[in-house]
C-alpha cells in the first residue's frame, strides 16, 4: 500500500497520458472483438470529434490543476474534510473511503445536477447527443462542462478532506472506467449483472444513454454503482432496447457536426419527451 501511495504522489504526466491513450486503444481493439452493437458508422470521424473534446479537458484541466493542488495541501495541512476527522483506520478502509466519497461528491453529484439544473444541462447535454456510444465517448464533455466537473471535484477534494496522492488515484481510476463503461463490448449477461452491484458495468451505464426519459436521468454513477442504489436512481432495461442519443438532437447534422455540438449550449433548449 506504501508503494501505491508513494507512486501517486509523485506520478509522472507522461504515465497518466500513457493510462489515457492505452486505455483507449486497448478498449478501441477490444470492441472490434466482442461489439455491443455493429455500429454503421465512420469510426475514426466520430473518434475524431471526441477526441477534440478529450482534448479540451486535458487543457482545461492542465490549466486548473493548481486550485486542485492548493484544496488538496490546504486540507492536510489544516486536517479540513471527513477523511481528516475520522478516527484512525487501516490504510485500504481510509483509501477506499476516500475514493467512495470522491466519486460521490466530485462525479455522482456533479452528474446528477447536470441533468436537474438547465443551466448546467445545456452543456453536459453534448455528451448525451452521442449516437454512437463507443470508448471515446467518455470525454465527449463541452469545454463548458470540463469546468463544471473541474469545479465539483475541487468540492469533493475540499469536503472529503483528500490528498492528492488520492485525487491522482480517483482520476486514474475514473478515466480508465469511464473507458470501460462507454466501450462498446458485449460482457455475459449475468457477469455485468454481478458487476453493477459494485461498479459502474457497461450495460448500467448504457441505459443512461438510452435517447428517452426515464432511463436519461438515471444510473449516474462513474465507478462505484452504489451511490445510484442508495439514493434510488438506479434503472434496469433490456440491452436489445436501447436507442443511444437524446430524442431532442437526434438529426446527425447536429449531433456529429463539431461546430454545431460546441454552440448547443448556447441554443435555445428544447423540451425532451417521455417514453
Amino acid at each position: 500500500m506504501n508503494e501505491l501511495i508513494a507512486y501517486f504522489e509523485s506520478i509522472p504526466s507522461s504515465h497518466r497520458a500513457a493510462i489515457l491513450a492505452g486505455g483507449i486503444a486497448f478498449f478501441w481493439i477490444l470492441e472490434s472483438a466482442v461489439p455491443f452493437f455493429k455500429f454503421r458508422y465512420n469510426k475514426w470521424q466520430h473518434a475524431g470529434i471526441n477526441l477534440f473534446f478529450t482534448l479540451t479537458t486535458i487543457i482545461i484541466n492542465f490549466l486548473l490543476a493548481f486550485i486542485l493542488l492548493f484544496t488538496a495541501d490546504w486540507v492536510t495541512t489544516h486536517h479540513f474534510g471527513l477523511l481528516q476527522w475520522l478516527p484512525k483506520m487501516p490504510m485500504v478502509l481510509y483509501t477506499v473511503s476516500g475514493l467512495l466519497l470522491l466519486d460521490l461528491i466530485g462525479a455522482y453529484a456533479a452528474h446528477y445536477f447536470e441533468h436537474r439544473w438547465y443551466l448546467l444541462w445545456r452543456f453536459h447535454l453534448i455528451h448525451h447527443t452521442d449516437t454512437y456510444i463507443d470508448t471515446t465517448s467518455g470525454n465527449r464533455h463541452h469545454p463548458g462542462e470540463s469546468v463544471i466537473r473541474f469545479a465539483f471535484t475541487t468540492i469533493g477534494v475540499l469536503l472529503v478532506g483528500c490528498p492528492m496522492w488520492m485525487v491522482f488515484l480517483y482520476q486514474t481510476l475514473s478515466v480508465v472506467f469511464t473507458q470501460f463503461n462507454h466501450a462498446n463490448i458485449c460482457l455475459p449477461k449475468k457477469l455485468d449483472k454481478i458487476l453493477s452491484f459494485f461498479i459502474v458495468s457497461p450495460d448500467m451505464h448504457k441505459i443512461h444513454h438510452h435517447y428517452q426519459l426515464p432511463y436519461t436521468d438515471s444510473n449516474y454513477g462513474n465507478i462505484f454503482s452504489i451511490w445510484d442504489r442508495i439514493f434510488g436512481t438506479f434503472s434496469y432495461m433490456e440491452r436489445e432496447q436501447l436507442i443511444y442519443g437524446v430524442d431532442t438532437h437526434m438529426d446527425p447534422k447536429e449531433n456529429n457536426a463539431l461546430g454545431n455540438l460546441l454552440k448547443i449550449p448556447f441554443q435555445p433548449i428544447r423540451k425532451p419527451s417521455q417514453e
